[in-house]
């Protein structure tokens, strides 16, 4: 036997995944989160799950999980006092940034709390030219007075980024030997290995977010490690990416900037394995949790990788998957604001004291309340039956906003549930109209603990006419760390017209960037039949300010290889801006390479047919407020577990399973396909 185990570690529960090899058997549960010690909660999902199916710790082949431990310190600011080494007269630059406010008509608008205080940024002489070469060498002496104002500091860690680190990384590297001569138990964070391209602000922010976030990591990691060695685990566990690969913990430690997206990227992941499965190529991912709500498009069954990511506010370079987030989820609080109007989140109440209905305190109406008053949720109890809700405080929640807004209690709760829609595809035609795709194009795809849930209105509001809930939606994040394999990303910034000279520079860049590669797959013991790279460039015209990435064909580089990026390019910008620049000159800026060590997968089979009739999955019925018919409905209520392949479910209808509620309108049918997904499409 042969255990493949994803733990995906939220704020709220801790969803674990496992899937046992020579059965093909799938099993999940959720276990509190523990966000004094994260690790603690992973440990103890992994030991109940175990013990669970009967199974022992020798058994694990595998185990990867995700985790939200360095998106939450940067948000909550619980980083360490991280100082700065820069180039004279550039210490500033983190503040000055890009001169743009963060919204244009906002005079009030707050800016992100700086990393590194004024009095921690350390300057020294030193400089580059735009070429490479050295124009005044690296001051060693004045660099060991830096560095010793900040030992005196008491700084935990220390960033590196010179003005042109990435293009001659001699100064940096210097700096980094002397600063373990000097602060040998400091963290040490240089931009060339953080973040090795052009602009200068985003590759410092980069580079200082890493730092700052690197002795947390260090020490969530040392802690899980532990844990997991008690339980007797015998392999060596990976880490999620924002990329949505996995890598070693030892690289997670020293680059945990490039966690940031670490646990809704696998659910991307897991969502392009489910669409391959059911046959949809284009498709929206729609994952919605308790404080946030998280979309993406997956255009010809995958999702693009971006080179830059704004984070709470803190700009990152950096490979993530091109996922957009919502302060809108099952936990988000609802309130009138000062002109009168209903607003729902980004505020959230959390796990504790979590919704009205939890009975733990919380007077305010959130997301769940109103569904629990329109019963859309089971207004008794959820998680299939192990935690009990009150339906009368929810009542009471959203009757306080009804009476400030003089609606009625129905009204107000649905009023909570579209105005959440409304924000939700919001965030969705920004990643899809505002760039040239046509959601009548695409297929909704709806996970997370309370995607499913609103699912069906958002499409409606979308004018999309079909959804995928998969089969475990709740869990999908920890589903998709069986489904992904190892994978780093390496980049060169490099200015180059593109033109028949262009093709030896190419040649010599990306040969650089394959030398990283191959370092980094023996450093993994990636074998050589399972390595696979992929090649890419960002590319603009002459005088843009942002690049598209185009693929690089595979094979020798040659005439025809600028041929195929100038067409690609063109392409990519017709779709995003509409048009093509015809005599334009076209540049390269930058060269990208993906290299993934395939790994092992969880396989799933097509189940037998049984047929349309769907009763026997039927387990009751409940009334259902319905904002079509203004009233409550008396909606029949299924157990997914029972239902099987071909059965069919007329709405108005709900589902329920442990992970997740799935409403089907009254205008929809829902079909089980071979997989097991339900997938739910607008009668014409």
């Amino acid at each position: 036997m042969a255990l493949r185990i994803g733990v995906d570690s939220g704020g709220t529960f801790t969803d674990v995944c496992l899937f046992d090899d020579a059965t093909g058997k799938l099993d999940i549960w959720k276990v509190p989160s523990t966000p004094d010690d994260p690790s603690r909660g992973i440990s103890n999902g992994v030991a109940e799950g175990l013990a669970t199916v009967g199974s022992v710790a020798s058994e694990v082949a595998f185990l990867g999980h995700g985790t939200t431990v360095a998106t939450n310190a940067l948000i909550e600011l619980k980083g360490v006092a991280t100082g700065l080494i820069t180039t004279d007269g550039f210490r500033d630059l983190l503040e000055i940034a890009r001169q743009k406010r963060p919204h244009l008509y906002d005079m009030n608008a707050e800016k992100p709390v700086i990393l590194v205080s004024r009095d921690r940024r350390q300057e020294v002489p030193e400089r580059m030219r735009n070429d490479g070469s050295i124009d005044m060498p690296l001051d060693e002496e004045k660099l060991r007075i830096a560095i010793r104002k900040l030992a005196e500091d008491d700084v935990k860690s220390i960033a590196v980024c010179f003005l042109y680190g990435f293009l001659n990384t001699a100064h940096e590297r210097r700096v980094v030997e002397i600063l373990r001569d000097e602060m040998p138990d400091v963290f040490v964070s240089a931009s060339h290995e953080v973040a090795p391209e052009f602009r200068e602000y985003e590759r410092m922010s980069t580079t200082v977010v890493n730092a700052y976030l690197g002795p947390v990591m260090q020490r969530y990691i040392d802690r899980l490690k532990l844990r997991l060695t008690e339980l007797g685990i015998p392999v060596a566990p990976q880490l999620t990416q924002s990329n949505g690969g996995v890598i070693g913990f030892d690289m997670a430690a020293r680059l945990p900037v490039r966690t940031v997206l670490s646990g809704p990227s696998t659910g991307v992941v897991a969502a392009q394995a489910v669409g391959r499965m059911a046959g949809f190529d284009n498709i929206i991912t729609f994952d919605v949790g308790g404080t946030s709500s998280d979309v993406a498009l997956l255009q010809g069954g995958v999702c693009k990788l971006t080179g830059e990511a704004n984070v709470h506010g803190y700009p990152i370079k950096a490979p993530m998957l091109d996922i957009h987030t919502v302060g809108a989820g099952g936990g988000s609080i609802a309130y009138v604001d000062s002109g009168g109007l209903l607003k729902v989140g980004p505020r959230s109440a959390g796990a504790d004291p979590g919704p009205a209905c939890y009975g733990r305190g919380n007077t305010e109406a959130t997301v769940t309340d109103a569904n629990i008053v329109l019963q859309t949720l089971n207004p008794v109890v959820i998680l299939g039956g192990r935690m009990k809700v009150r339906r009368d405080l929810a009542i009471q929640a959203v009757q306080i906003l009804a009476d400030k807004l003089g609606l009625g209690l129905m009204e107000t709760a649905q009023g909570i549930i579209s105005v959440l829609t409304a924000n939700m595809a919001k965030a969705i035609r920004l990643i899809s109209v505002q760039r040239g795709h046509d959601l009548r194009d695409y297929a909704l795809m709806a996970f997370g603990g309370a995607g499913p849930l609103h699912a069906a209105r958002l499409a409606k509001e979308l004018d999309m006419s079909r959804i995928i809930v998969p089969l475990t939606p709740g869990t999908l994040c920890a589903l998709g760390l069986l489904l992904t394999d190892l994978r780093s990303d390496f980049a060169m910034s490099r200015l180059m017209k593109l033109d028949q000279d262009v093709v030896q520079s190419m040649a010599r860049g990306f040969a650089t960037l394959e030398a990283q590669a191959k370092t980094w797959f023996s450093q993994e013991e990636i074998e050589d039949d399972r390595r696979v790279v992929n090649r890419t460039a960002d590319m603009r015209y002459v005088g843009q300010n942002y690049e598209l990435s185009v693929s690089v064909p595979a094979g020798p580089l040659g005439p025809e290889t600028t041929e195929a990026l100038a067409s690609g390019f063109e392409q990519a910008h017709l779709q995003r801006f509409g048009f093509v620049a015809k005599g334009e000159t076209i540049q390269i800026v930058t060269l990208r390479l993906e290299a993934a060590g395939l790994v092992k997968k969880a396989e799933f089979s097509p189940q037998p047919e049984a047929g349309p009739n769907s009763g026997e999955a039927v387990i009751g019925s409940r009334q259902v407020y319905m904002d079509e018919a203004k009233d409550f409905v008396t909606c029949s209520v299924y157990a997914r577990e029972k239902l099987k392949p071909g059965n069919r479910i007329a709405g108005p209808a709900i589902v329920e399973q442990m992970d997740t509620t799935t409403v089907i309108l009254p205008d929809m049918q829902a079909t089980v396909d071979p997989y097991l997904n339900l997938i739910l499409e607008t009668k014409l």
